[in-house]
């Protein structure tokens, strides 16, 4: 769980938002700029998605008290109904059953050698979110986490 203050009015245009998992990792990008990465550390003992059949789902709710900081960023409920729009949405990816029938292969476009890690643009963008406009991080939340949650010790 990470919260990042985006730099741009989101509602102002039309953002390209990606989703990027491979057997790697996941990472999620805004215009191409990554703003979350959970490495793949199983050989760490961090468990990592990769044997389930996943979907894609997109909603809009009142998280009042999670995405407003607490409350501090109150809803201004006078501008309801709140819309999304999605347009050339695309999606790759290996067809349930699963597992099985995806495994970790290059012929796949998502697992080739550009994908393995991201590449010195994207990781100087990324330390760019987080120290610029990461405004929470579950990792270092020590009244929640009292210990460092593995995944956090292993570096995400």
């Amino acid at each position: 769980e990470q919260r990042v203050n985006l730099w741009f009015d989101p509602a102002a245009a039309f953002h390209t938002y990606t989703i990027h998992w491979n057997h790697q990792h996941v990472v999620f990008y805004i215009d191409e700029v990554p703003i979350r990465v959970y490495k793949n550390n199983e050989a760490r003992g961090v468990p990592y998605p990769k044997f389930q059949p996943m979907g894609v789902y997109s909603t809009l709710w009142e998280a009042d008290d999670w995405a407003t900081r607490g409350g501090i960023e109150k809803i201004d409920w006078s501008k309801a109904p709140f819309y999304a729009f999605m347009r050339n949405f695309e999606l790759d990816g290996c067809i349930v059953p699963g597992p099985s029938t995806c495994p970790s292969n290059p012929a796949n476009w998502w697992e080739g050698a550009a994908y393995q890690k991201l590449n010195p643009v994207e990781a100087r963008r990324y330390r760019w979110v987080r120290m610029n406009h990461m405004i929470y991080d579950y990792c270092n939340d020590k009244s929640r986490y009292p210990v460092t949650p593995p995944e956090c010790v292993a570096g995400i």
